[in-house]
């Protein structure tokens, strides 16, 4: 029997763990599927200098190097090697709903459910007692002493 107990407990406190961990897991899918975002790389020819989540991504100098063409000394400049591309993720838009575009019975039915929502918390101000006036039960027998049955 004990051995049992202990497994019922455990079995319990698992359960609780799995439904936990299953809730946030849930929440972060519904996060980052809403959620957008860009990542901006540098490359100098085939190589990845740089990469940034927040800010511009800092280069590796060699697009500032140009050689100089003038009348005197036309030169071709080439083509640089460097290049910078953007990765951006857009994120579902289906779940951003405003309140406008609700219907006339959405916004009711959100309105009444806030309010009996709320309405749940309050404090009652009665503090009748509603049996004060009337007087216990006569007992006729005292059934624990009739039968011999005490709870130790």
């Amino acid at each position: 029997m004990c051995v049992s107990r202990y497994f019922f407990l455990t079995s319990q406190t698992m359960k609780a763990i799995i439904h936990k961990s299953l809730a946030v897991f849930m929440a972060g899918v519904v996060l980052f599927t809403t959620m957008s975002f860009a990542v901006d790389v540098h490359f100098c020819g085939e190589t990845l200098v740089d990469y940034s989540f927040f800010q511009k991504v800092d280069t590796c100098g060699m697009e500032d190097i140009s050689e100089g063409s003038t009348c005197e000394s036309p030169t071709l400049s080439e083509k640089t090697c460097c290049k910078d591309q953007q990765f951006l993720k857009q994120g579902q838009e289906d779940l951003k709903l405003s309140v406008d575009k609700l219907s006339l019975g959405q916004q009711i039915f959100v309105a009444s459910f806030t309010y009996s929502y709320i309405s749940l918390f309050e404090a009652t101000q009665s503090t009748a007692v509603p049996f004060v006036a009337y007087p216990p039960p006569f007992i006729e027998r005292d059934l624990q002493v009739l039968h011999q049955t005490f709870l130790i």
